[in-house]
């Protein structure tokens, strides 16, 4: 029995004993080691060494760390600092990226019932002119669809474009219906003096300030929600410095040498090693929040004032109004026309007497099925869309976009708060690192956000602000200044299409944001033809033009291969001195 209890006495002793007594060891640390992929097991040693070489996480003690472990920790904490950012981007930017498509969607839908709508015109009210116009139409809302993507497309150059095609069939089909096809020459010569002579008074005019203020603000949306995404990408891969990667590894894994595997940093050093490494992206804040109050601005805008579908829509109306202008004014119109681009052959004219003419075979004549009289109105078919071809509703999405964009207003501020209200660290009152020891609070001072207040930062050492995000912010305060400017104080272009007898040239706001009081709505007028020299590339890469000085009308811009037009017997040239004699000459015959 002695022995019994004798034994039971040195086994309980071992027991009691062998704590102390154990081997230290490096296990728990090889296995968070490898738990967290931080790298091979192989690089922590067995138990506690003398490591000099450390760079980081240097300790007197024996440590379970290698220097070959500080650089597997290195880019460890680059690589999560750098998820964990992406995670707090994810929403917001998935929602960017999927308004982004929703308001393209948009777009495309808006435009394609507006090029219905204004093709539907010419099916029910101009049927002479709807084999012909398509094409223009298409070019115009082609033009306009690529302008709110971005292109430099002007608005003034793609409603000039169209009524520039349109004039000749107009001239052709309604204020000549017994007029056969006209030549090449012909044609052109009507192309290049539309402008002069200005048909449609000033409803091209007013259809380039109507869209140029509803078109800037989608285009300027399009461009805000592109931006957008550049900023969000840049702070994901802006780069971290040598001093925060050093402060990331010694608030995370430094512990680690020393065996505290599941000992987390203090919340005030965590934040103060946070916000020396996103000293950059918390100066975003103020450029980010002017940003999203330009993107009200421009929600406003488009659900507003400058409905992108009223205004789409509503070019089917300006096109109707400025045909008819031009069938009232008929008689005026040929006049000046023949003064400018002469008469056509007569072989190529359907000439009504009771003596037979002599028409030229080859000439395809209009049949009586297709010839409507001048100001016919065909109603057959509806002017408005089908039920199934309506647009999105733009309105609704930029509301729904802009509500979401008012809650990140703070997003760039609370960047490092975020990360440390995670499972990274702990609050004061429990047991913490604080990049030393395990303590039971942080002692240091905590700095605020951005790079100013980082010169009295504990813990890390932030040199200035991150090349990349002050370019992103660059961007931002430049997108936000041009919206505003142009918001606030426009900087206003004249286009100039002459004035008949509605009205004259308008001053148009390219922003889009113009009062009736900045001169953007035309008012009524006498009927005159604007002597100012006009200057446009053509966008078919056609020759330089000259102007004419004519008595009535008193500029015509004529290309060189119009040199030479056939006429009832005259020959027009580019010298003005002999056109001019013409005509005198003209009146007086005339008049005898």
């Amino acid at each position: 029995m002695f022995r019994s209890f004798l034994s039971l006495f040195l086994l309980l002793k071992c027991v009691a004993l062998t704590p102390s007594m154990r081997r230290p060891s490096c296990h728990e640390v090889r296995a968070a080691f490898q738990l967290q992929q931080v790298g091979r097991g192989r690089l922590v040693p067995e138990v506690p060494v003398e490591e000099s070489d450390l760079q980081i996480c240097q300790n007197k003690a024996p440590t379970c760390c290698t220097r070959r472990m500080e650089e597997s920790y290195q880019a460890a904490v680059k690589q999560e600092l750098f998820h964990n950012i992406q995670a707090l981007n994810f929403e917001l930017k998935f929602m960017i990226v999927g308004h982004m498509s929703a308001f393209q969607e948009t777009f495309d839908s808006v435009i394609r019932v507006a090029t219905n709508h204004t093709m539907a015109l010419f099916h029910s009210t101009y049927l002479l002119l709807a084999p012909d116009v398509e094409d223009p139409i298409k070019e115009l809302f082609t033009d306009i669809s690529l302008y709110i993507l971005g292109e430099e497309i002007p608005v003034e150059g793609a409603v000039s474009r169209f009524f520039d095609a349109l004039f000749p069939l107009v001239y052709n089909r309604l204020l000549n219906p017994d007029m056969a096809s006209l030549s090449e020459e012909y044609l052109e010569c009507l192309r290049l003096t539309r402008k002069d002579i200005n048909p449609f008074g000033s409803y091209p005019s007013a259809a380039v300030t109507n869209l140029s203020k509803s078109l800037w603000a989608s285009r300027m949306m399009n461009k805000a929600l592109s931006l957008a995404v550049q900023v969000i990408n840049t702070t994901e891969h802006a780069g971290l410095t040598k001093e925060c990667i050093r402060a990331l590894v010694r608030m995370q894994y430094c512990p680690h040498c020393q065996g505290f595997t599941l000992i987390r940093p203090c919340v005030g050093y965590c934040l103060n090693v946070m916000r020396g490494c996103l000293a950059s992206l918390a100066d975003l804040e103020i450029p980010w929040r002017n940003f999203i109050t330009l993107l009200e601005h421009l929600a406003g805008q488009m659900s507003g004032s400058h409905d992108l579908e009223l205004a789409l829509l509503g070019i089917q109306d300006m096109v109707k109004e400025a045909i008819q202008h031009a069938e009232s004014h008929g008689s005026d119109l040929t006049s000046m026309v023949d003064k400018v681009c002469g008469k056509p052959q007569e072989s190529l004219v359907r000439i009504h007497t009771d003596v037979t003419t002599q028409v030229d075979p080859k000439v395809e004549m209009p049949t009586p099925a297709t010839l409507l009289p001048p100001g016919h109105m065909r109603s057959s078919l509806p002017l408005k869309a089908s039920k199934n071809d309506k647009p999105r509703n733009l309105k609704r999405i930029s509301r729904e976009f802009i509500n979401y964009m008012k809650l990140s207003r703070t997003f760039y501020a609370s960047f490092a708060e975020r990360l440390c209200d995670g499972d990274l660290a702990v609050r004061d009152g429990s047991t913490c690192w604080n990049g030393d020891d395990v303590v039971e609070s942080y002692t240091n001072m905590v700095v605020s956000n951005g790079v100013k207040a980082q010169t009295n930062n504990p813990e890390v050492k932030v040199r200035g602000l991150n090349l990349h995000i002050r370019q992103t912010i660059e961007r931002l305060q430049q997108f936000t200044q041009m919206g505003t400017e142009k918001r606030i104080k426009p900087e206003r272009w004249r286009f100039v299409e002459g004035s008949g007898g509605d009205g004259t040239g308008e001053d148009a706001d390219p922003s889009g944001d113009c009062d009736d009081e900045d001169g953007c709505q035309g008012s009524g007028g006498t009927e005159q033809i604007d002597t100012k020299k006009h200057s446009e590339d053509s966008r078919r890469g056609k020759s330089s033009t000259k102007v004419l000085n004519l008595p009535n009308p008193s500029a015509t811009k004529i290309s060189d291969s119009q040199k030479n037009l056939s006429g009832t017997g005259s020959r027009i040239t580019i010298s003005s001195t002999m056109l001019v004699a013409l005509f005198i000459l003209r009146e007086c015959m005339s008049q005898l």
